[in-house]
């Protein structure tokens, strides 16, 4: 795998990392549609099933397919709420995501990249924070809702949430589920660059009384290349006292971007 491919797998490592629970109860998503319903109601409804933890930590495999080609690994998975998100594969790579940081180091290689959220966002052309990135792990929209610049309106089997007024850089579509209120996909569109980012979340499960996703499946569109991450969450615990470890070794190169 080269540099420029691993950059990019820890990059979505970064963006996407949902969450399911091997002991959950799958959420039948069977709700029905109301055509009645107002952008300010559906806006209040999601705030009603934001994800409250101190602590989550899981297992997390993960498949990454780019011009027919596919790699697979498991990473464990740590998040305490609005701090960190830290991943490992078997101590060999670790990641740390906080809102001043982002960070990984590979042992395989010894090379190692330590900044802040700039590549990120220039890689969607929106700028990112950590509660943004944090608000699409756990299938919320990573943009801010005010009923007064969305308007609503149904897709296929969802409400749809758009802005009234499109932003100049890129389009905006949300898409919430009618049975819980979480997001069934998020979609960014930068017509001009030709460039798509699609999350879709394709089921749901209840962990205590939180409902969180568990399988989900991400498309990164740019002129003709496409990938694609199949990611799921084999097990999770919340609110147990977990540690956070990530020291980048000394000696390490440093990757410029």
């Amino acid at each position: 795998m080269t540099i420029k491919t691993q950059f990019s797998l820890y990059t979505i490592l970064f963006l996407f990392v949902f969450v399911g629970c091997k002991s959950a109860k799958t959420i039948v998503a069977n709700g029905e549609l109301n055509n009645r319903l107002t952008a300010k109601q559906l806006i209040k409804q999601t705030e009603k099933v934001e994800s409250d933890f101190k602590t989550l930590v899981g297992k997390m495999k993960i498949e990454y397919i780019e011009k027919n080609k596919s790699e697979g690994t498991t990473v464990s998975l740590r998040i305490e709420k609005d701090k960190t998100i830290w991943m490992s594969k078997l101590g060999l790579v670790k990641a740390l995501i906080t809102p001043t940081r982002v960070a990984f180091y590979n042992k395989l290689d010894n090379t190692y990249f330590d900044g802040d959220f700039t590549y990120l966002s220039n890689l969607l052309g929106t700028e990112l924070d950590f509660q943004k990135v944090q608000n699409m792990l756990l299938g919320q929209s990573m943009f801010s809702l005010n009923d007064k610049d969305y308007e609503i309106d149904i897709f296929d089997k969802s409400y749809q949430l758009k802005p009234k007024k499109q932003r100049d850089l890129f389009e905006l579509f949300l898409m919430f589920n009618p049975s819980h209120f979480k997001m069934d996909s998020q979609q960014i569109a930068q017509p001009k660059e030709r460039r798509i980012l699609q999350i879709d979340y394709l089921s749901y499960q209840k962990v205590d009384n939180l409902t969180l996703p568990s399988e989900t499946k991400i498309f990164a569109i740019e002129n003709e290349d496409q990938l694609v991450i199949n990611l799921e969450l084999k097990s999770v615990d919340l609110n147990e006292d977990v540690r956070f470890p990530f020291s980048i070794p000394s000696g390490y190169k440093k990757i410029e971007l």
